[in-house]
């Protein structure tokens, strides 16, 4: 018998309902599929056994991997360009808070990941062509939902607030703004104009 408070759930509904909730909190309603999709990444990044497609080991380069999938077949081309976009996504997303301390800030993933997923859009042979054309043209956006469930998930947080600051500057991302404003902090672009209320 099942303890009284105790919720089971599967990794998909999980990710179902945090996904629904930072995307109701960030006010973007992107197509069913997209969302869909979204909440199939996160899964697919939980599960221990994952392996990535094309068997390319997963600590190999995202930007030499891109460049890689010129010459590759357009079966393997397409394979490659998922995972590649994938991985920028879901390492920004849940640890750009991390890649702010590295060589390689997450603007390099966001690049990379867009243009992965706006080659995937442009082919109109493929099924989910229009589902990639989103995630490219909202990228940082889907970073920020990204974000948004890792925290909930308290696998992340953005609490030092200049690099927040920083982050909103270099990308624009509305829910870096959105915790600069919760803190009391009224961003500005201009130098100097950064107050607090």
């Amino acid at each position: 018998m099942a303890e009284a408070g105790v919720r089971y759930e599967t990794p998909a509904e999980y990710f179902r309902e945090m996904v629904d909730s930072a995307l109701a909190r960030l006010s973007l309603s992107p197509e069913e599929a997209t969302r869909y999709y979204l909440v199939t990444l996160l899964t697919s990044f939980v599960r221990v056994d994952r392996a990535p497609a094309g068997g390319a080991p997963p600590a190999e380069p995202l930007g030499p991997r891109l460049i890689q999938t010129l010459d590759a077949h357009p079966v393997q081309r397409r394979t490659d360009l998922r995972n590649v976009g994938d991985a920028c996504l879901f390492l920004t997303g849940f640890f750009g808070d991390c890649l702010d301390r590295k060589l390689i800030d997450p603007d390099y993933y966001i690049t990379l990941g867009s243009c992965a997923y706006r080659s995937l859009g442009d082919d109109e042979d493929l099924m989910l062509s229009e589902t990639f054309a989103e995630l490219a043209l909202n990228f940082v956006a889907f970073v920020d939902v990204l974000a948004e469930v890792s925290e909930r998930a308290s696998l992340a947080t953005c609490s030092d607030l200049l690099r927040c600051y920083e982050r909103w500057l270099r990308t624009g991302s509305r829910r870096a703004f959105g915790r600069l404003i919760e803190q009391g902090i009224v961003p500005s672009r201009q130098p100097g104009a950064l107050r607090t209320q």
